[in-house]
């Protein structure tokens, strides 16, 4: 699918990954709406590219259902939609204070997992009113995480939540293909985002260590760069790409 003069809608794409696919999408002339928090850069993020902004909280399913179906109309369709708006926190199954937190990790799970499968469904819903274009009518590309495969001590809730985004990416593509929509996960190692943007080097090092080439974090424009190969490429379908210059998490 080529991204020129398609309806593309990024949740979380007021930072981060989600925002150098927002301007990537515009630069290559997508229309763009942005779904983010209300106190976040998105309205400014969307004014600068030419799109339009939503506040959202996506663990507010209701609210998520309205929000997407404004940015939609605004937007006059629908035909790609990134995911990227996600978080952790760090609780062993068993720590020194007991067990692990349970309203805790489900509170992870509904950001992470529920979220992400309530927007995928939502946008399936929209795209499946498009005219085709190839017999293609849509595109979702949700964001897993390399600890989806190699979590780490403490990031149980995490990799359970990303391992599922991973885990439906082939069960939803088949679901949809018949409507001739793809479905794909990106699973980032770590990338310079949020906090970890402002790390010494000194300090990345430890943490890139057992990365193949290039030892250092990811890069939000490379993250964009392949969301948008994988709209462009209708061959890519049902999987999860990892992202990640050939690191493996090691247990801590």
């Amino acid at each position: 699918m080529n991204i020129t003069g398609k309806k593309a809608v990024v949740i979380g794409g007021a930072s981060g990954m989600g925002r150098a696919t927002a301007e990537l999408f515009a630069a290559q002339g997508a229309q763009v709406a942005i779904l983010d928090r209300e106190n976040s850069d998105g309205k400014e993020v969307a004014t600068a590219l030419g799109g339009t902004f939503h506040p959202v909280d996506v663990t507010d399913f209701a609210g998520t259902e309205e929000a997407l179906a404004a940015a939609v109309a605004e937007l006059g369709g629908l035909h790609v939609v990134v995911t990227t708006a996600g978080g952790g926190i760090a609780q062993k199954t068993l720590g020194r204070n007991g067990a692990h937190d349970l309203d805790a990790f489900r509170q992870v799970v509904d950001l992470n997992l529920i979220a992400t499968f309530n927007i995928s469904r939502l946008a399936a819903a929209h795209m499946a009113a498009n005219e085709p274009e190839d017999d293609e009518r849509g595109v979702i590309i949700n964001t897993s995480s390399i600890a989806a495969f190699e979590g780490q001590i403490g990031q149980v809730a995490y990799t359970a939540a990303k391992a599922g985004i991973a885990g439906m990416a082939l069960t939803m593509a088949r679901d949809l293909g018949s409507h001739g929509i793809r479905v794909l996960a990106i699973a980032p190692s770590l990338f310079a985002t949020g906090i970890t943007a402002g790390i010494p080097d000194e300090m990345v090092q430890p943490l890139v260590k057992d990365a193949a080439f290039p030892k250092r974090m990811g890069r939000p424009e490379e993250y964009a760069k392949l969301a948008l190969a994988v709209v462009d490429n209708p061959m890519l379908n049902g999987q999860c790409l990892r992202l990640d210059a050939g690191q493996r998490f090691a247990p801590r």
